[in-house]
């Protein structure tokens, strides 16, 4: 499952510019046009007018969808705002789409038929699928001009409900949704991010949304941020009527029970998976290690690739298929693992998320979402320390969820931008939304140790050893299993230049890339020359000789946007330097130690034995925090940012 979004992005940049002939707008749009406008900030890049969308259901639940937009370009940057994109494919046909626009200078133009153009997405890399988008590109796109469409398209929806997204990066003037059913026809609503607003009723089964000045989610400049549809608001309506069989009527289960339907007879598994599946189990009894032998079959040996045609969109190929290709997408991988675990007498089961924390909301069931993973049910009675990211359910019926999407996620853990987010287990009757956990922060981890030699003349020569454990080690094992030798290189030498100005490595050794479920290890010598400082008879000299933690933290007020710190995670130092003979410390630094509860800092410089001994402790407990929280995370990185910058003074005997 993927976002249509970004085949529209990418539609959209492909674009041509048109040159249209003056032609006459709809009354409509100089109604819209002639509106004043509130007072935008000078960074407001266009504004949306007018946003009338009406949503007609036929009795046999097919739907015509119709919508009137008009924008308005405000700066330069706002100029793609006005290139209209309309995605459709063989079950969402556009009827008929009229594009036209208003110069700055006043000049009205009308987009013809065929100054419009179809852009397709198959077979540009991971993806192959029936999608396209109807583009047009108007003239007169600048500060100051107008661009209006007006479309409608007809659609089979896969299940009963719709879903407006009422803001979005941009400020939006008047908007409405109204709702069309047939006779004998009920729907609810459910919101997200947005208090519920109240329908106007039309009469004869036809309701009304209308929303004003709507504010955009402006996250241009917002540091450690979510992502802008986990806070921007949206209405999902749900319908049910007679004959209709996918309806969802507003709930988690009913979305789960409609997912099943739908997927169901795609899990079962073939001969040829069984007998792979109890190859790879071999004679392993213990419940984690013939399912971690599955997993990472299905994690590792079969590889990403989409293919999405109609429906395909939602619904899984078949496990079979999946298997012989060796290749399917995230639902396919989290269908094919259900199935071969069928076989070895573990019950698996699809679990529908969006891979950005938030954008599913607990209070709005929907199938908005992006991705598709797995939940194993661990046996009654059994315990495991390598089960960690371990959810219990209503029925008290335990799951460990994993996705085998997730390449560099060891099997037991879950990667770090699902932990602490939301999604629908599909089990039938007993469907239900589930939150995923908050994993421990041990489990995240960055360990370096070393020693070093610091010589009279500033140069330091020593041996590092750095492991990692969790999501933080997930780009150095692609690197370093799949990038070439000067990749590797230019990278080693990007980290070591933050802290020293001048070095050589030798002697670089990598281990466990492969072994998820095993530090990735690597160590090295080096050699650097003026680390330390000379000053007289003085040396200044870093204790914290190396591995820096930006939290790129800026120092604007944050408003209401919430902090989002990624990950959990545990960062440990422990640096020995052996001083230059005739030397001795004047002067080290004070130790630290902050807890701010969803993290923590200590650091502590000490002296033994002619040894300037260094460590400190970082870590992160929680993944997302309330507004008010920032002046504390910019206390935090502040006091970071010192610590690492500080100097102990050795002054020569």
């Amino acid at each position: 499952m993927y976002s249509l979004a970004l085949v529209v992005l990418a539609s959209l940049a492909a674009a041509p510019a048109l040159a249209s002939k003056p032609d006459s707008v709809p009354d409509w749009v100089r109604t819209a046009a002639q509106q004043k406008l509130p007072q935008y900030s000078n960074e407001t890049n266009a504004v949306v007018l007018l946003d009338d969308i009406t949503y007609t259901v036929a009795p046999d639940g097919s739907a015509v969808e119709h919508q009137r937009k008009v924008i308005k370009i405000l700066r330069p940057q706002g100029r793609e705002e006005g290139i209209v994109g309309v995605p459709f494919d063989k079950d969402a046909k556009i009827i008929s789409m009229h594009v036209w626009s208003i110069g700055p200078d006043g000049h009205e133009y009308a987009v013809k038929d065929n100054e419009m153009t179809e852009l397709g997405y198959p077979g540009q890399g991971n993806f192959f699928v029936d999608l396209k988008v109807r583009v047009a590109s108007p003239p007169g796109r600048d500060p100051g001009g107008i661009v209006a469409y007006e479309c409608e398209q007809r659609s089979h929806p896969y299940l009963t409900e719709k879903t407006w997204f009422f803001q979005d990066d941009i400020p939006r003037l008047n908007q409405s949704f109204t709702l069309e059913l047939p006779p004998g026809f009920t729907h609810g609503t459910v919101w997200a991010h947005s208090k519920e607003l109240p329908a106007v009723d039309l009469e004869h089964q036809r309701w009304r949304w209308e929303m004003k000045q709507v504010p955009a989610i402006d996250l241009d400049h917002v540091v450690l941020r979510p992502s802008e549809l986990a806070l921007a608001g949206r209405m999902t309506v749900h319908y049910a009527g007679p004959g209709i069989t996918a309806a969802t009527e507003g709930s988690w289960q009913s979305i789960g029970e409609w997912y099943q339907n739908l997927s169901k007879d795609r899990l079962a598994a073939t001969p040829e998976i069984a007998a792979k599946a109890k190859e790879l189990a071999g004679d392993k009894t213990d419940f984690y290690d013939k399912t971690e032998a599955i997993a990472e079959f299905v994690q590792k040996q079969v590889r990403y690739f989409v293919v999405e045609l109609g429906i395909g969109g939602h619904q899984p190929h078949y496990a079979g298929d999946i298997f012989r290709n060796r290749y399917g997408d995230c639902k396919d991988k989290a269908t094919l693992l259900s199935a071969m675990l069928s076989t070895v007498g573990v019950h698996g089961t699809l679990v529908m998320v969006d891979s950005r924390r938030g954008v599913v909301d607990p209070d709005a069931p929907s199938i908005v979402g992006n991705h598709m993973i797995a939940a194993i049910e661990i046996p009654k009675g059994y315990t495991s320390s390598k089960l960690r990211s371990v959810i219990t359910t209503k029925t008290g019926r335990r799951y460990l969820i994993f996705d085998p999407t997730w390449e560099k996620t060891a099997f037991g853990q879950l990667e770090h931008n699902l932990q602490g987010g939301y999604g629908v287990l599909i089990e039938g009757s007993e469907s239900q939304l589930i939150q995923f956990p908050v994993l421990s922060p041990e489990l995240n981890s960055i360990r370096r140790t070393a020693s070093f030699e610091l010589q009279p003349d500033g140069s330091l020569k020593g041996a590092v050893t750095e492991k990692r454990f969790g999501d933080v080690s997930e780009h150095r094992r692609d690197l370093y299993l799949t990038g070439d030798a000067k990749e590797q290189t230019q990278f080693l030498d990007r980290v070591l230049g933050q802290d020293f100005t001048n070095f050589t490595v030798s002697d670089f050794k990598v281990q466990n890339a492969e072994a998820l479920n095993k530090d990735f290890t690597t160590s090295y010598s080096i050699s650097a020359d003026r680390f330390g400082k000379p000053m007289g008879p003085l040396l200044m000299v870093r204790p914290r000789v190396l591995g820096s933690e930006d939290l790129y933290i800026d120092h604007k007020k944050r408003n209401d946007v919430p902090v989002n710190l990624d990950q959990t995670m545990l960062e440990q130092d422990d640096y020995s330097i052996q001083l230059p003979p005739g030397y001795a410390v004047d002067e080290i630094p004070d130790p630290i130690k902050l807890d701010l509860g969803f993290a923590s800092y200590e650091s502590t410089s000490s002296v033994k034995d002619n040894i300037l001994h260094y460590t400190r402790t970082y870590t992160v407990r929680e993944v997302t925090l309330p507004a008010d929280k920032y002046p504390d995370l910019q206390k935090l990185a502040g006091i970071i940012a010192a610590d690492e910058q500080r100097s102990a003074v050795l002054k020569k005997q």
